[in-house]
Order: structure tokens, then C-alpha cells, then sequence
């Protein structure tokens, strides 16, 4: 087999199980330990039986079987067929209790060219946003109250928001070639570079990767373990989910992490959407979170135009993402409290979710609420992406602290 770049694997990766380094190679993704066998390419005359699938995909696909004949001689004008899109919702059929989307766009044009399936899929996954309907966006901080969220300083630890951009032009990542994710990392990159004040700071290529010419093998071990200690690292896909996606192909290259330096900001280059931005500090001030937010991302989109390019966004779906869970907004603004009292209450998920709230634990969505230190999500209107959402944070997080505060907590 060639090596790394652009065939074979990188020996970064070389230590991993066999059935993750499948899917982080230059090839699409094919497990038979795994059951990932599906042939994006080749796709078969009938879709495979998808009845014990857990996904809006499967049950479209099921609801409506005439889909596959329909779409499976399509493609978009990158190459993007239907097999691109569905091959993870083929591949992992789930679990019973947690329906996932099951779909992915392989480009731009994938949520036009297979609109017919993409549109009833979000409608359902976002609780209804029928194939008419259209999105405000509004990033104005300004909007966002002046009102403290946390006035004593007891209740939240930490807050956080962050989002998702894609470049248009340039295909996504579960179709992305090798020499467009290093175009993509060139001009993300740059514009990273050129933010200014407290948004300075410099850009660390995944360990191993050769792209970045200022640093030819990536970050250096120290850097990755700083990132690591600093819950900044991300890593190779282990999920068959991402795998059968092609997340994982060539990886790492052309992928790292930017962040300020003051390291609260940050930006993930390439890893599941092209950029994945996030804007963070401690304490509760959500206004200037937001707004160093909205600095950032106007300063690159302005990088981008200079170089021909943008972000990908229309009036129908807002801004494009990979995943159809993350278009619109793709913005979560959080909260990480200690509540100990309330989060103790029997009614405590009932009363998270009156409040347009999802409670986690500390450590992120599976892990358990340790200490009962609990990060509050919540997920900016899906389809109205504006300074109110940063607005309706805050008031939902005082409103926490308030029915919070009992005699013990308010001491």
C-alpha cells in the first residue's frame, strides 16, 4: 500500500483496531466486522430492508419505498449520489430508544438534488419546518440583555457557544477530496490568522498531519497534551456512525485546531463540518461570549470573500452543515451550574424541558452529573438563528438559578 500523503494511512493512526484505520484511509468505509458493507457507489437495484432501523431516513425510506427508484440514479453535479448520503443510516441500524437522523449531504447541491428525501427528514427532525417555509438569521449581539444571568456568582461555572460553518465550493466532508480539504484548511486558516485584538492566535495541525507547511508534522506531542488538558483535542472518529459517514478518510491531514490567546476561542478545522466554532469563558457573561462569537465569524466569512469564496447558506435551510440535525443555526449556547437541589428533584428533566432546556452531565452527553455539576443546552431555536437566542439563553439560565435557589442553595 502507498503511504501517507495522499494514499494509505498515516503512522499516526497505525496503532489503531483495524476495523477504525478502514475508515481513515483514502477508500470509503467497508467493515464486514462491523456490518458496514453497504456500496455508496454501486448502489443495489433494491434498498436493503431498513424495518428495524432506528432513524428519520429508515422510516421515510420504509414509508415510502418508491425514494430509491426515484433518487438512485441522481447525482449532484460534485459526484454526490445517493449512496454518499444514506450509506451511514444504512450501515448502523441503532438503537431502539434513540433515533438518529441516518443522512448526510455529501456537498451544497445534495439537499436540492435529493430534496424529496432531505426536506420530510428535517421536517421531522426538527419538529416541523415544512419545504416552504424560510429562515431568518440575525447575528446582532447587541440584542443579547445587559441583565446579569448569575449576579452573586454561585450557580454558573462556565459558558459557552458554538456553531458550525461550511466554505461553499468545496464538497463536505463525507465527499471532500484530499486536495480540497487542503484548500479548505489553507483559506480557514487565513482567515483565522488575520483576526485581530483578543481574537489573536495561531493554528496547530492534528499531530502527524503534513499539510501545514509552518508546521510540517502537525502540532508536536507537549502541544497535543496541552490540548487534551485543555478539552480542546479532537481525535479520529471512532463511531461506525462517522466512519460510515467518510469523516475519517485521510485523516489527519489538513485538520487542527485554532485558538486565541487568551484560549477562549476556538475553531476545529475539518473535523465533522469544515469549521466547528466555539466561543467560551468562565462565568456567565453570555454577551461578550456571544459577541467575540460574532466577531470571529464575521471576520472570516470577510477573509473568505476575499479569496472567492463564502459560507454556505440559503433562505429555505440558513446555514449548510453536514448533518440535517445542524442546519439553520447550528448554534448551542450552554451552561455548566451547580445546582445540587434541584437537579435532585424527580420533576428535574420535566422541568429542563419546560424551560427549552437539556441537561447534561458535566463531562458532556452520556456522563453522569458528578457532584451534580450539569451543563444546561440549549439549542438556538433551530430555525431562527439571531442575538434573541443568546437572549433566551440567558433569561432560561436565570430562571434556573431562581426555582434553583431554595433555602440551603441560596446560603
Amino acid at each position: 500500500m502507498a503511504s501517507y500523503p495522499p494514499s494509505g494511512l498515516a503512522p499516526t493512526v497505525d496503532h489503531l483496531p483495524e476495523w477504525i484505520k478502514l475508515g481513515l484511509g483514502d477508500k470509503e468505509y467497508m467493515c464486514d466486522e462491523k456490518k458496514a458493507t453497504f456500496d455508496a457507489d454501486n448502489l443495489p437495484e433494491k434498498l436493503p430492508d431498513l424495518s428495524k432501523h432506528s432513524s428519520y431516513m429508515a422510516e421515510l425510506m420504509c414509508e415510502k419505498p418508491e425514494l430509491y427508484d426515484q433518487l438512485k440514479g441522481k447525482t449532484t453535479k460534485n459526484g454526490v449520489n445517493l449512496g454518499k448520503c444514506i450509506k451511514t443510516g444504512v450501515d448502523n441500524p441503532g438503537h431502539p430508544s434513540i433515533k438518529t437522523v441516518g443522512l448526510v449531504a455529501g456537498d451544497e447541491e445534495s439537499y436540492e438534488v435529493f430534496k424529496d428525501l432531505f426536506d420530510p427528514v428535517i421536517d421531522r427532525r426538527h419538529g416541523g419546518f415544512p419545504a416552504d417555509a424560510t429562515h431568518t438569521t440575525d447575528l446582532d449581539f447587541t440584542k443579547v440583555s445587559d441583565t446579569p444571568i448569575d449576579p452573586s456568582g454561585k450557580y454558573v461555572i462556565s459558558t459557552r457557544v458554538r456553531t458550525g460553518r461550511s466554505v461553499r465550493g468545496i464538497r463536505l466532508p463525507p465527499s471532500v477530496t484530499f486536495e480540497e480539504r487542503r484548500e479548505l484548511e489553507r483559506i480557514i486558516v487565513k482567515g483565522l490568522l488575520n483576526l485581530k485584538e483578543e481574537l489573536k492566535g495561531d493554528y496547530y495541525p492534528l499531530h502527524g498531519s503534513k499539510s501545514y507547511e509552518p508546521k510540517p508534522g502537525g502540532m508536536t506531542r507537549e502541544q497535543e497534551e496541552d490540548m487534551r488538558e485543555n478539552h480542546f483535542l479532537f481525535q479520529e472518529p471512532d463511531s461506525t456512525l462517522l466512519l460510515s459517514s467518510g469523516m475519517g478518510r485521510h485523516w489527519p491531514d489538513a485538520r487542527g485546531i485554532f485558538h486565541n490567546d487568551e484560549k477562549n476561542f476556538l475553531v476545529w478545522v475539518n473535523e465533522e463540518d469544515h469549521m466547528r466554532i466555539i466561543s467560551m469563558e468562565k462565568g456567565a457573561d453570555i454577551k461578550r461570549i456571544f459577541k467575540r462569537f460574532c466577531v470571529a465569524v464575521n471576520g472570516v466569512q470577510d477573509v473568505l470573500k476575499s479569496e472567492g469564496y463564502d459560507f454556505m447558506h440559503n433562505d429555505h435551510l440558513g446555514f449548510i452543515l453536514t448533518c440535517p440535525s445542524n442546519l439553520g443555526t447550528g448554534l448551542r449556547a450552554s451552561a455548566m451550574m451547580k445546582v445540587p437541589l434541584l437537579s435532585a428533584r424527580p420533576d428535574f428533566k420535566d422541568l429542563c424541558k419546560k424551560l427549552g432546556l437539556q441537561a447534561r452531565g458535566g463531562s458532556g452527553v452520556d456522563s453522569a452529573s458528578v457532584g451534580r455539576h450539569l451543563r444546561y443546552l440549549q439549542r438556538g431555536q433551530d430555525w431562527q438563528e439571531r442575538g434573541a437566542v443568546g437572549e433566551h439563553h440567558g433569561r432560561r439560565v436565570r430562571q434556573t438559578r431562581a426555582t434553583g435557589a431554595g433555602p440551603r442553595e441560596r446560603r
